[in-house]
């Protein structure tokens, strides 16, 4: 009872530190009303793209400067994602439309339209927010149905030629005309907002005289501003004055669902029947080794419970034979603990993550909130692995637990965080938002030594006071000799078979999740994704067991790493997976951004690695204890 009122303690803390997040709450619970002339203020995020996929400041290019910069409170999300959300000089009055209105204007030097330059050829996109809503732009789909979506972000500028022109130039996106969509209130005179909208131009804005107080343009008739002048090319001693307009435009769509633009994927039709397709291929071929393994299993064990002479005993062949070896303790069993024991808190972490998600708790308005839920849960999920390591350990009859809790606390998360470290050694030398700060790290570095190390220490010293698991049957003396194996039965080409179906079971939501991750689009469709997530138990569970029975039946007792590893090597084909898809999806042309995106794939594929070789892992160990729990055995 000691250990699950810390558990409950520990929730408690959790979900109290996500709740302070700024921008937390959930979907459709906290709108802001405004009045008609309430000041809004438009605050700026990142620069991103899809090409470089290394974001960065939005002051990193010459734009229109406030006086005073403030960062809003960002969460660890925010920060590791490389989020920089700050103020600028785009403000309106509610229902107040204004026309062609001054930002600032500014003389680009060198090194500014160098920077420009390299941006509009990275197709850098500029990312605003307005009461928590990003800026888009609009889109006509080309299908039958013509219906608009939107495009995160607009372009800070294009490639183009001038008339009479033969070389490709430059041009900024300096005139915003901005659209607030807002839903009034039919008893008060509030509204909502509930949608932000941009057509971005570029103009080379013409003066008689500049006056700082009130600068007047010969630019800003709407006639001009639709394309009758020239672009604002971007060269260096060139001066960009950058304009905006905003108007006001009344909307049906209810402040509850105005994310919904928002979260409408390409190709949604193939998304749905794709994903349903999958689970019903994979939902039948699980039925189908579920009902071939459980008419096999019965036959075999009403077969040995049967045998009544010594004589039939030892014509017998098959599983039971190796009943005297099948629980020796395989070679480095520590460090099956200790995977074992980080796969429990990958599980436990993956697990929470998805059920906060299904609750509404990490929608895309919550900003950075699923990966701080993530990181914080992994933190937590230290008692688990503690647990489940130190009981492993024990039943292996280890006598250095607090060796094996040390790897256990240090090996998973040093590995990520090693290779993490080097990856933003990569970025910070690329001067990108996405290198995350020096207090940031710290902040990891203290959460790692503070609470998980703790907690696994904690979670290890209640594992090792349990009493030892039993084995059901007793180990020989003597190891038996493993006969000679049919070419299936290799250990390597067994392995690499048994990680094809549980790949299979998630590689078209994997595509979608690719997308959201490096394409720049949101992901919210956590209800598929958990049943996925429940197919891919299944399946992992159940491949394992029926390769470990195979293996069984032929006298090959070295299961335990076998297990691991069969579900597991479903990693290696997500990672030649996420291969395919940056040759076939991305046009990623940098070598720090191509080893960007390679390096979090590794992390990636190694975190799934540990997921599902303890899934297939646990499911054998059950499988092994069930049948020769089952059977006579002199």
């Amino acid at each position: 009872m000691g250990s699950f009122a810390c558990v409950a303690t520990l929730f408690a803390v959790l979900l109290h530190l996500i709740a302070n997040g700024q921008a937390f709450y959930l979907p459709g619970v906290a709108p802001r009303d405004f009045g008609k002339g309430d000041p809004l203020q438009v605050k700026v995020n990142k620069l991103s793209s899809i090409k470089a996929q290394l974001p960065y400041d939005y002051y990193f290019l010459n734009f229109c400067k406030p006086s005073k910069i403030m960062n809003s409170a960002e969460n660890l999300g925010e920060v590791l994602r490389g989020d920089r959300i700050e103020n600028s000089v785009y403000t309106f009055q509610m229902r107040k439309e204004d026309s062609c209105k001054v930002g600032c204007r500014v003389r680009l030097d060198a090194e500014s339209a160098k920077n420009f330059k390299e941006k509009i050829d990275d197709e850098y996109r500029v990312n605003m927010i307005l009461d928590n809503l990003p800026v888009a732009v609009l889109r006509q789909r080309r299908d039958v149905s013509q219906s608009t979506t939107y495009e995160h972000g607009f372009l800070v500028g294009f490639k183009g030629k001038l008339d009479g022109s033969k070389t490709k130039k430059y041009f900024i996106n300096n005139h915003l005309s901005f659209r607030v969509m807002y839903h009034k209130d039919p008893e008060t005179d509030s509204a909502r907002i509930v949608g932000f909208e941009v057509a971005p131009s570029s103009i080379n804005h013409e003066y008689k005289v500049w006056d700082d107080k009130k600068p007047q343009l010969l630019t800003c008739a709407k006639n001009i501003i639709q394309g009758s002048t020239a672009p604002q090319e971007v060269e260096a001693d060139k001066e960009v004055i950058f304009t905006y307009d905003v108007s006001f435009k009344p909307s049906e769509i209810k402040w509850a669902s105005r994310w919904d633009t928002y979260l409408l994927m390409n190709d949604d039709q193939v998304h749905w029947f794709s994903i349903i397709n999958s689970l019903m291929i994979v939902l039948f071929l699980s039925g189908m080794v579920a009902m071939i393994m459980m008419r096999t299993l019965y036959r075999d064990i009403a077969n040995y419970n049967q045998l009544e002479t010594q004589d039939e005993a030892q014509e017998e062949t098959g599983w039971k034979l190796v009943h005297g070896d099948v629980f020796r303790s395989p070679i480095n069993s520590g460090l099956l603990c200790v995977y074992v024991g980080t796969g429990v808190q990958v599980f436990a972490m993956t697990l929470v993550t998805m059920i906060f998600a299904l609750l509404g708790f990490l929608s895309p308005s919550n900003r950075g909130g699923l990966m701080t839920a993530m990181v914080l849960l992994w933190v937590f999920m230290g008692l688990f692995a503690g647990y489940s390591s130190a009981r492993m350990y024990k039943m292996f009859k280890g006598t250095e637990w607090k060796k094996n809790t040390l790897k256990t606390a240090f090996m998973f998360p040093g590995i990520l965080f090693a290779v993490f470290f080097v990856l933003n050694a990569f970025i910070w030398g690329e001067r990108s938002s996405g290198a995350v700060p020096f207090g940031t790290m710290f902040a990891l570095v203290f959460l790692w030594f503070g609470i998980s190390v703790p907690l696994v220490f904690v979670g290890s010293y209640l594992g090792s006071k349990m009493p030892a698991i039993e084995d059901p049957v007793k180990t020989n003396k003597i190891p038996r000799q493993i006969p000679e194996q049919a070419w299936y039965m290799k250990p390597f080409f067994s392995i690499l078979i048994g990680g094809i179906l549980p790949f299979g079971a998630v590689f078209i939501e994997l595509f979608f999740i690719l997308t959201s991750i490096w394409l720049n689009q949101f992901y919210y469709i956590f209800g598929f994704l958990f049943i996925v997530f429940i197919i891919l138990l299944i399946t992992c569970a159940e491949i394992t067991i029926v390769l470990c029975y195979f293996q069984l039946c032929s006298e090959d007792y070295h299961w335990w790493w076998r297990a691991y590893l069969t579900a597991g090597s479903s990693a290696l084909y997500l990672f030649l997976y996420s291969v395919f898809y940056f040759f076939t999806k991305l046009e990623i042309t940098k070598l720090v951004s191509g080893i960007f995106y390679f390096g979090y794939m590794l992390l990636v594929s190694y975190a799934f690695f540990v997921l599902t070789g303890t899934i297939g892992f646990y499911a054998c160990f059950w499988f092994v204890r069930m049948i020769y729990s089952s059977v006579k055995i002199d």
